[in-house]
């Protein structure tokens, strides 16, 4: 199997993954938790920050197509994502350590990325859960950028190291030889 047919198999999977757990999490109405980034960490972590972006640019797309128009402007967030981890991926080993301060990392990135989308193209509510927690925010007197941040990075706190880590345990679980086939 050539190295482009296995880096588009891979891909495609985490494409589908970001798209099947974003759907479930939405489903089951799990709060401050959405799942949609783990094939696009995964991707990035296998075969870089090329790769890892275009799994998340493309798992937005297609999420916009097929659920929520609103999925489309944060497909920067999730491209952003895809090259940040894999940067982070070709200097360090994507242990557990690792993969809980990236996700640190991750959940200060993506929310100082989404915040300006949120706030220019939609006020500040884009149709989520935590778009309660922004609208009592503003009740409260906080600016529009604050009350649609907070909820944000809150919620990042606890999906982007739990994304992260789930990664990193699959990663541990992955035959070596499968591992080197797929670095090499």
């Amino acid at each position: 199997m050539s190295k482009n047919t296995i880096a588009i198999t891979i891909s495609g999977l985490g494409i589908g993954l970001n798209i099947v757990l974003a759907t479930l999490t939405k489903t089951f109405g799990i709060p401050f938790i959405f799942l949609d980034t783990i094939g696009t960490i995964l991707s990035a972590v296998l075969l870089g920050p090329f790769f890892g972006g275009i799994t998340g640019l493309i798992t937005n797309i297609i999420r916009a197509m097929i659920s929520n128009p609103v999925e489309l402007p944060f497909a920067i967030v999730n491209l952003a994502i895809g090259i940040v981890v894999g940067y982070i991926a070709i200097k360090f080993r994507f242990s557990i350590k690792i993969s809980v301060l990236t996700g640190i990392l991750l959940a200060v990135l993506a929310p100082l990325i989404g915040t300006p989308i949120a706030v220019y193209l939609f006020g500040g509510l884009a149709g989520g859960s935590l778009d309660i927690l922004t609208g009592m925010l503003v009740k409260s007197g906080e600016k529009i950028f604050t009350a649609t941040f907070i909820p944000r990075i809150m919620s990042n706190i606890i999906d982007k190291i739990t994304s992260c880590v789930v990664v990193a345990v699959i990663l541990s679980r992955l035959p070596k030889t499968l591992l080197n086939k797929i670095k090499d």
